[in-house]
């Protein structure tokens, strides 16, 4: 499949393009990835038991990613701004309803379905493919980096506010509030409004092609081996991800930490994924993605494996948190930018919303497993030590992927 994409001219400046979507996603990313601190404060008021909770937050990762492909399938027929604006309003009306639940189906019902799937309308798919879009070529990696950076840069302010409010205001309160945090994301609906996709002219016959429909595209990805290995190795980031951000608060308590170990280690979780996300948006550029992707998951491998060896004390915990950061979601940019490389950029949302697909169904299986392992248990182990299998696997997996040499920049 070959890109016929005519990249749209933003009446916008690059940099309000980027702002608009690095907001966006720090606002919808920061707001759900702080969750994880509100389980405890849920388990009590509900007397649900940390496993039927845990099932509500992984409906929202697995909603969150069914979601996405058809965001994208959307915001590639009618423009980014209309599904960013609706995204936004049920991430918040998710979130100020969520207290008022007292059952496990409420609680998926808010958090599973009005909330995560709102963030998956607002979410890296829609985002990264518009941006593409309404930028110039030469600034893509760069630019997806610096979207991805967002998300990271949410869950460094937004876990740290949540945690102040939480002590300040109860929990109930505390999310009330943030859900109403993400209107300030609704400005961005307005600039990132353009982005349809459209299809080239080309230069040999002189005639205009005829576009594929978003299923006959989606049927090409599917028979496509590399794109399948891509998609099986994000399955991986999404499990470890989701685990992280529902059950490191509660691997913290289990140390024997205090809360705010918790609310810093999501912290230290979102700024270091800023370094790794624009590190690795400038990395795709210069080395091939399928490499970059493999030396990701071999770090988390590795990472975890001393985690589970070292003493549990809070200094240990927040430098693992920052090493963890560093690889948490870098693997977008690559992710994405091997999608934009097989296919091109005229079904780029579609097709990077069906590997966020992949990715969340990883999720949905890392936060479910770990309320579940912990529930029987009593500890985590079993959940890291599948982590560093998957890890391993997700190295491998992505050595065989077809990419193309970059080619050597003339002298």
């Amino acid at each position: 499949m070959s890109d016929t994409t005519v990249t749209p001219k933003s009446r916008w400046p690059v940099g309000l393009v980027l702002l608009a979507a690095a907001g966006t996603f720090a606002l919808t990313m920061g707001t759900r990835q702080s969750m994880g601190l509100f389980l405890s404060s849920l388990n009590t008021a509900t007397g649900l038991g940390l496993a039927q909770i845990s099932l509500a937050f992984a409906f929202g990762q697995l909603w969150w990613g069914l979601t996405q492909p058809f965001a994208g399938a959307m915001a590639d027929r009618v423009g980014a701004g209309r599904v960013l604006l609706v995204g936004v309003l049920l991430v918040t009306v998710g979130t100020v309803i969520t207290p008022m639940m007292s059952s496990t189906a409420g609680l998926i019902f808010a958090i599973g379905v009005l909330s995560a799937g709102g963030a998956g309308m607002a979410g890296p798919a829609v985002l990264m493919a518009t941006t593409t879009r309404l930028i110039p070529a030469e600034y893509r990696g760069l630019a997806t980096g610096i979207v991805n950076a967002g998300g990271s840069a949410g869950q460094f302010l937004m876990a740290p506010i949540a945690g102040a409010l939480l002590v300040g205001l109860g929990w109930a309160s505390a999310m009330q509030v943030m859900g109403l945090l993400v209107l300030l994301a609704l400005p961005a609906a307005f600039v990132l409004r353009g982005g349809v996709a459209t299809a080239a002219v080309p230069a040999a016959a002189g005639a205009p092609a005829k576009p594929i429909g978003s299923r006959a595209a989606i049927g090409q990805a599917l028979r496509n081996p590399s794109y399948l290995m891509l998609a099986a190795g994000f399955f991986v980031c999404g499990f470890h991800v989701a685990f992280l951000a529902t059950h490191l608060p509660g691997v913290i308590a289990a140390c024997g930490l205090p809360v705010q170990y918790g609310a810093w280690s999501l912290a230290m979780l979102g700024l270091f994924n800023i370094v790794g996300s624009v590190a690795m948006g400038w990395a795709v550029g210069r080395w091939r993605m399928k490499s970059l992707l493999s030396a990701v998951y071999a770090v988390r491998a590795v990472a975890v494996l001393v985690f589970l060896l070292a003493p549990k004390t809070g200094p240990v915990m927040l430098a693992f948190a920052a090493v963890m950061g560093l690889t948490f979601l870098s693997t977008v940019p690559p992710t994405a930018g091997l999608v934009a490389k097989f296919f091109g950029t005229t079904h780029m949302a579609t097709l990077f919303g069906v590997v966020m697909l992949t990715h969340q169904v990883g999720g949905f299986l890392g936060a479910w497993l770990g309320g579940q392992v912990f529930d029987v248990t009593g500890r985590y182990d079993i959940i890291w030590i599948i982590d560093i299998l998957l890890a391993v696997g997700a190295a491998l997996i992505h050595l065989p992927i077809r990419e193309p040499r970059l080619a050597r920049a003339a002298a």
